[in-house]
């Protein structure tokens, strides 16, 4: 009976609270890649951050890697190609705009998810999706505001970063039937190592230790970040767990302006809370339809995963 608590949704608060843990973790990933700035190229201080990944899953990944057939391992390649080019997007963009518009719109991965399931996966795509898209992106173009703010190439990187994400995820959707969790996330930090270290080596510039001891806190709180966010879907349904995710853009909005004068954009608040919003309603009217149904799961349509790229 206490086994099946450790696995059972029905514990909100706990799935608060680790979700609240998640978030701080990734503020902290955003924050330290702000703060170091432009010093280092973004593909060597994207490959300095996995390769630290992989020095913390080297115990464990000989044993993980061990029965997998010819085709998860290409789908694997495939996926570290995309993964790559979106880790090199957003290493580039974080460096150069502001925490919260990065923040902001990150949460478009999902969306993105919902229409390229449609389009590519041929999954349903109901009018209440369909509006959802439609109030997502309308809370995008808020965020952004072409025309009455200057856009720069950090807001075009961070979009491209969430399309290439968003490729990353179909690969991880498809390889879910191929190989457990632990092992598509051991090999994404692989296959991303690898596939920076060439563009790395060929923009290499001296690194400091404290840059390297940086680094090494960002790949910490990444990993962090994704734990708690598995404990936390755990624990309770997506639709206690993902408003929740509306609280990251609050820290970052903070960490901006306390920490790097950034000012405090009203409207990157109000197109996040319309994303997150719209995410939220479609999670939770798939989870009444499959409550209905009588069938278990948590993802609804939505990879949950696909909150997080970093």
């Amino acid at each position: 009976m206490a086994a099946m608590n450790m696995t059972d949704l029905g514990r909100p608060r706990e799935g608060v609270m680790w979700m609240v843990l998640s978030g701080l973790s990734f503020v902290g990933v955003n924050g330290i890649v702000r703060y170091l700035g432009t010093d280092l190229p973004a593909a060597q201080s994207a490959f300095l951050r996995f390769a630290f990944g992989v020095v913390f899953l080297a115990p464990v990944l000989p044993g993980m890697l061990r029965g997998l057939s010819g085709q998860a391992l290409a789908l694997f390649a495939w996926r570290g190609v995309a993964h790559t080019i979106a880790v090199l997007f957003w290493f580039y963009a974080m460096a150069r705009i502001p925490v919260a518009h990065a923040t902001a719109i990150g949460y478009l991965n999902p969306v993105l998810m919902l229409i390229a399931g449609a389009v590519i996966l041929h999954e349903p795509l109901s009018v209440r999706r369909i509006m959802a898209v439609a109030v997502a992106l309308i809370g995008a173009l808020i965020v952004l505001r072409p025309g009455v703010q200057a856009l720069n190439m950090g807001h075009l990187s961070q979009i491209g970063a969430s399309v290439f994400f968003c490729g990353s995820y179909l690969f991880a959707k498809r390889l879910t039937g191929l190989a457990s969790a632990s092992v598509i996330v051991a090999m994404m930090s692989v296959t991303v190592t690898i596939g920076l270290a060439p563009l790395a080596w060929w923009v290499w510039v001296p690194v400091t230790w404290a840059q390297l001891g940086w680094l090494a806190i960002v790949a910490g709180c990444a990993t962090s970040g994704h734990y708690c966010m598995t404990r936390a879907f755990r624990a309770a349904p997506l639709t206690v767990t993902q408003p929740v995710t509306f609280l990251t853009l609050i820290w970052a909005t903070l960490v901006g302006a306390l920490l790097f004068d950034e000012a405090v954009d009203v409207f990157v608040l109000l197109g996040g809370a319309m994303i997150i919003g719209a995410i939220t309603f479609v999670t939770w009217k798939d989870e009444a339809a499959r409550g209905q149904a009588r069938r278990g799961g948590v993802q609804g349509g939505l990879d949950a995963e696909a909150l997080r790229g970093d």
